[in-house]
């Protein structure tokens, strides 16, 4: 065995998102996942936050190509903005070709992309790598982890999965093939850790099918279902009991509709023929044979759920006798959003059923004894948790360990933590960039932690600016400082403090004679110790100096 192996991940280990690991071997890359991940409650004004794709970019000749485990966005909707970057093929099966389409479509880089289609049980060879793609099952068909055999051993990442033994795709995770690799012996594995605190089994697929007949028997009205609009497979479990129960089913949200079409069009959702109908069509039947599958189950604001839990949606609105089905957990970060959501539904007279009420969503993440029976099929040789916050990956290498593996042979890393194998073992190797790139409007990667503090800042104590004009002359006040205030204090019930924050200004002005840098450093700070004197708030002071 020769040459040095780097396993190194840019995005998805110690959080919920943005997976994204580089497989490297002297010098070639292969990328595995390119997902994005919803901003948290600390990030005002960012729409998406993507993996740190500076080390692909630096060394975008390396980079051999990208292969994506399946269709949810937090494992390849950042590749509209990695791709630019970083070109290289992308490697999918037909229904995350399918998603990935539609997302590089609504970026107009679909002609530029180089997409192959690939299929579990396969072989393709990229660079000093021989790539075979495993079937797993997940809350979404087509999802697969890869084996990937190296010169130097065998690399498996799991992607995301469970054993289901009852999945609406008639497909479970390939028992055979983990086994398979184990035999062959696996040098490292990566593994999704997102249930690591979650004892037992994932439930199957068909416990959500009958809650929702549950739901359906006894509701009266209209059902509104919230869910992913990549999770086909619940949409295929609404379709069906709808069948079963005499209703239509329309679709809202644009997603969701591009979505649902791409699936249907491949052969992934079926639906008996006038099923599926337009929101339009829905208007005309009775409410006991409607039933909507939308977005929204994370309390997105533009969703179609939540401008219908605000009655802002163009073409629903809600009524007394709906039951509205929010058919997902919170992601980690969106709890206040859902809940706002739920309370806003509650308002508006729906009957809303959720997770805590009823088993009307399951896991698509194997749990902890699932995560025992992957260990003892695969029996690595070094493990690396990967997929979920830092206390998942610390419960999944105590699992791995309590298993009889050597905790030196378990890396916990987060994103930016390079882990290098050679022939003397494996050993923590440094680091690569590894931290937020805010995708914010049409900027990517142009604000960074200070602009974020700033906001944060404005958004706890607002800000004051200062506008002083001062005589070119004679460097005296040429006028009365003017005070500006947003998000501070209501200017016309705070007459008094004005005042004396202005004969402040004026008096610094008098003393200053120095330059205008001088004169500004000395209001922001003196005026801001002044204001928190007065008031123990800190807003942002702007001084402004001007020449007249």
């Amino acid at each position: 065995m020769s040459g040095s192996l780097r396993i190194i991940p840019l995005g998805g280990y110690g959080e919920v998102g943005r997976n994204m690991t580089v497989i490297e071997y002297d010098g070639a890359i292969i990328v595995v996942d390119c997902g994005l991940m919803f901003p948290e409650g600390d990030m005002p004004g960012v729409d998406l936050v993507v993996p740190n794709f500076t080390y692909l970019a630096d060394n975008v000749e390396r980079v051999l190509g990208y292969f994506i485990t399946h269709g949810h966005e937090d494992h390849h909707g950042a590749l509209p903005y990695v791709l630019p970057h970083a070109p290289a093929p992308i490697y999918a099966t037909r229904l995350t070709r399918g998603f990935i389409e539609v997302k590089l479509k609504e970026h107009r880089l679909l002609g530029s992309a180089e997409i192959v289609t690939i299929a579990a049980g396969e072989t393709i060879e990229v660079g000093p790598f021989r790539v075979e793609p495993f079937r797993v099952g997940h809350s979404i068909p087509d999802a697969v982890g890869f084996a990937v055999d190296t010169p130097l051993g065998l690399v498996l990442h799991s992607g995301e999965y469970k054993f289901d033994l009852t999945p609406v795709s008639g497909k479970s995770t390939d028992l055979h093939a983990l086994a398979a690799y184990g035999q062959r012996g696996v040098l490292a594995l990566m593994a999704d850790s997102t249930n690591a605190e979650r004892h037992g089994h994932t439930p199957s697929e068909s416990v959500v099918r009958e809650a929702l007949e549950h739901v359906f028997e006894r509701a009266e009205g209209r059902i509104i279902l919230a869910t992913f609009a990549s999770n086909i497979s619940r949409v295929q479990e609404v379709v069906n009991v709808a069948e079963d129960f005499g209703r239509k089913v329309g679709l809202a949200g644009r997603s969701m509709e591009q979505n649902i079409a791409m699936a249907r069009n491949l052969g992934y959702l079926e639906a008996a023929e006038g099923t599926l109908v337009g929101l339009k069509e829905l208007d005309a039947l009775p409410d006991d044979e409607v039933v909507v599958c939308c977005t929204g189950t994370q309390g997105e604001p533009t969703s179609a759920l939540v401008r219908m839990a605000n009655d802002t949606h163009r073409d629903l609105s809600l009524r007394p006798g709906d039951t509205v089905i929010l058919s997902a957990t919170p992601i980690p970060g969106n709890e206040e959003l859902v809940h706002r959501t739920i309370d806003n539904l509650f308002r508006r007279g729906a009957h809303v059923v959720y997770q805590s009420l009823m088993p009307v969503h399951v896991s698509g993440h194997a749990s902890r004894e699932e995560m025992k029976l992957l260990l003892k099929l695969v029996s690595p040789r070094y493990f690396i948790p990967a997929g979920g916050e830092y206390r998942m990956l610390v419960l999944h290498a105590e699992l791995a360990e309590s298993l009889g593996m050597p905790p030196e042979d378990v890396f916990v890393v987060e994103s930016g933590e390079v882990v290098a194998f050679d022939g003397n073992g494996a050993r923590r190797d440094g680091t690569v960039p590894g931290g937020y790139i805010y995708v914010d409007g049409l900027g990517v990667g142009d604000i960074g932690e200070v602009v974020l503090r700033d906001r944060n800042h404005l958004a706890r104590d607002g800000f004051v600016v200062v506008v002083v004009a001062v005589d070119r002359q004679s460097a005296a006040l040429a006028r009365e400082p003017e005070i500006l205030t947003r998000g501070f204090v209501f200017l016309p019930e705070a007459g008094e403090l004005i005042a004396e924050l202005r004969a402040y200004v004026a008096d610094l002005v008098a003393q200053e004679h120095g330059s205008h840098d001088a004169l500004i450093g000395r209001i922001r700070s003196g005026l801001g110790d002044l204001v928190n004197k007065r008031t123990g708030r800190r807003p942002m002071v702007l001084p402004m100096v001007i020449d007249v």
